[in-house]
Order: structure tokens, then C-alpha cells, then sequence
């Protein structure tokens, strides 16, 4: 869960790295579980193995959503549904300089983002954007 982008889980979900009770450290999964939660909570869920519930991790950040079990297909559905919508091109230039810019400084972080959404903004996709909002319509992205 800890390197998804985005992640929808039931309230009866639990998150774990139970490595250590066998002997194994969880080296691996520890990578992106320090990125996502903070580094005390990631700590005791590698030193203990003691899981998250679903709640938890929701609160922690970990996961975006908590939704019954019943509902966790269409939650999980909707979600991707929304990003689809929106421009393959845009989100593809975003999800890159959101990761790209997390190790800058935050000075750095705000040159590198003036330069991305300068290049962005002179994207086809950015332009239909633009004019089917004053146009009042739905925008048509390029396949």
C-alpha cells in the first residue's frame, strides 16, 4: 500500500509488515512505509509487526479512502473513474513532477513547478481545458 499512488480499503483491512516475527526484517516494504506514515509509527510496524487498521492507516495517511466492504468496488471504481476523465496527457506531467519534486529543496520545488506548468499550460490538452471551460462544455482530451 505504502508505494501506491492512491488507495481505497475496507473498514475490515488490516496493513502489516509482519517480517519480523519470523526472523526477516522488513527492508523493503520499509522503503515507501517511511515515506508515506510518519518515520515512529512506520518504526513500530517494522519492529513489532503488529498491523494497522484500516481506520488507522486512513488517518495516518496511508490509504485515502475507508469504505464498507460492500462498497469497496464502486468507491475504488469511482476514483479511477475521476482521474480517467481528466486528461491522460495533464495527469501524466503531474504525477511525474509530484514525485520528481519531493527530494528539492522547497525553493527548488517551486522553481521546477513554474517550469512544469509553464510547459503544461502550452499543451493541446491544457488549451482544450481552458477553452471548454469559457465555452462551457465539456473539454475533449486527445487520445
Amino acid at each position: 500500500m505504502a508505494s501506491c499512488d492512491l488507495a481505497v480499503a475496507s473498514e475490515q483491512s488490516w496493513f502489516a509488515t509482519p517480517g519480523v516475527k519470523i526472523g526477516l526484517f522488513c527492508t523493503t516494504p520499509m522503503v515507501p512505509l517511511m515515506r508515506a506514515i510518519p518515520p515512529k509509527v512506520a518504526m513500530e510496524m517494522l519492529m513489532t509487526g503488529e498491523p494497522l487498521a484500516a481506520q488507522r492507516a486512513y488517518e495516518l495517511g496511508l490509504i485515502n479512502r475507508v469504505v464498507p466492504l460492500s462498497q469497496l468496488e464502486d468507491a475504488t471504481r469511482e476514483l479511477a473513474t475521476k482521474i480517467a476523465s481528466a486528461s491522460r496527457d495533464t495527469v501524466a506531467i503531474g504525477k511525474s513532477a509530484f514525485y520528481q519534486q519531493a527530494s528539492y529543496s522547497e525553493a527548488d520545488a517551486y522553481s521546477f513547478a513554474v517550469e512544469v506548468m509553464t510547459d503544461n499550460s502550452m499543451r493541446p490538452d491544457a488549451k482544450e481545458g481552458i477553452s471548454a471551460f469559457l465555452e462551457k462544455r465539456d473539454p475533449v482530451w486527445k487520445p
